[in-house]
């Protein structure tokens, strides 16, 4: 088996790798079949990736050889239980202390093959991109759809816009009306928002927020990465149609240790924003900090949840990282992609709700 590709704003070659099933010494192998032999064995591995290059003309219908991805339902919208996130295509990708990783990205990712990204996850059965506002992603999704013939659904968190950093009613009142004209199927207040503002108290402003988003037709979301949110939002009944949770477990090497966890949690240090500091840190790199209070606070939510962070950035292996979040709970999954790992991903996730007999939270969406 090739390696894997190493996992989005991570440089471990272990997160990524699948465990192989056996290993082949390379020298025993080319003296035993040869040269022929070898490109024989390679040619089907290629053939695995599905990452089009006529993405300058349509996308290509999803082959047959890929599988629909399973689907689930949030208002009238049908999505795919797989979906493609953005921080590697936005440059805000999390590298702990490897600062140049973002960097790369920046390298990578043209503007030609983050168009060629999205063709990739809609021919593989991922049907919706998940956002916040930018104006260049704009631009570059609507030329998908637009001219390219894309049909995959578009979710938006307002956050950016050309008047600056949208984080009160009056930048909703203006920027939604805008990114309804733009095309979006759905919207949600981002978690750099809603944190900071329960934690100042303030958390009834999302509700309003969440109204103009419903003033406009569309399903609106909260994301968080604290559980403070998600429970606000409940207690005092907003008008939230879905949540957008971070959820992943802590059994990584590089995870946050309990006790210094536990030290997080007793000083309960604010940062200048007004997140708690326990919620989520860079180094150590998590991003959900209590699991098992999520999933059991998830239980009781009547909504859809797409987890987001699954991979702890990269840390836990795709196969690992989706089998915990569906078999806990989590309705859709949101995973940073890049266009080579797409069809793995999309696979993996069609086997691992295949295997899936039962789990204690009722499928919401």
């Amino acid at each position: 088996m090739q390696s894997k590709p190493q996992r989005h704003g991570t440089i471990s070659n272990d997160a990524r790798r699948e465990p192989a099933a056996d290993s082949l010494d390379r020298r025993d192998f080319l003296k035993s079949f040869g040269a022929g032999a070898v490109a024989a064995a390679v040619a089907p591995q290629a053939a695995r990736a599905v990452t089009p290059a006529s993405a300058s003309t349509a996308p290509p219908s999803t082959p047959k050889t890929a599988g629909a991805l399973p689907m689930g339902k949030i208002g009238d919208l049908e999505l795919s239980r797989l979906m493609l996130g953005t921080n590697h295509i936005t440059f805000h990708m999390h590298s702990r202390d490897l600062r140049y990783v973002d960097q790369l990205s920046r390298h990578y990712n043209s503007d030609e093959k983050i168009i060629e990204t999205f063709a990739a996850a809609e021919a593989n059965g991922v049907n919706t991109f998940m956002t916040h506002s930018d104006a260049k992603i704009e631009k570059l999704f609507k030329e998908y759809r637009d001219k390219r013939g894309g049909k995959m659904k578009w979710i938006v968190a307002p956050w950016n816009s050309a008047e600056g950093t949208v984080t009160d009613l009056a930048g909703y009142q203006r920027t939604v009306p805008a990114l309804v004209d733009s095309g979006v199927d759905a919207l949600y207040v981002p978690g750099m928002l809603t944190g900071p503002l329960v934690n100042q108290g303030k958390g009834m402003l999302i509700g309003e927020m969440l109204n103009v988003i419903k003033a406009a037709g569309l399903p609106a979301g909260v994301a968080s990465h604290g559980l403070d949110v998600n429970r606000f939002c409940e207690k005092a009944k907003l008008p939230v149609d879905f949540h957008v949770k971070t959820f992943h477990h802590l059994k990584y090497p590089t995870a946050v240790k309990p006790e210094e966890l536990a030290k997080l949690r007793q000083s309960a240090e604010r940062y200048p924003r007004g997140d708690l500091k326990a919620d989520y840190a860079e180094v150590p790199g998590f991003w959900c900090g209590n699991p098992e209070e999520t999933a059991e606070f998830m239980k009781g939510v009547a909504k859809p949840w797409i987890a987001f962070k699954v991979m702890a950035a990269g840390a836990i292996p795709p196969r690992d990282a989706f089998r915990y979040a569906y078999s806990n709970g989590a309705d859709f999954i949101l995973a940073g992609m890049f266009d080579f790992q797409i069809a793995e991903d999309a696979r993996i996730a069609r086997d691992t709700l295949a295997a899936l007999k039962n789990r204690p939270r009722p499928w919401r969406g």
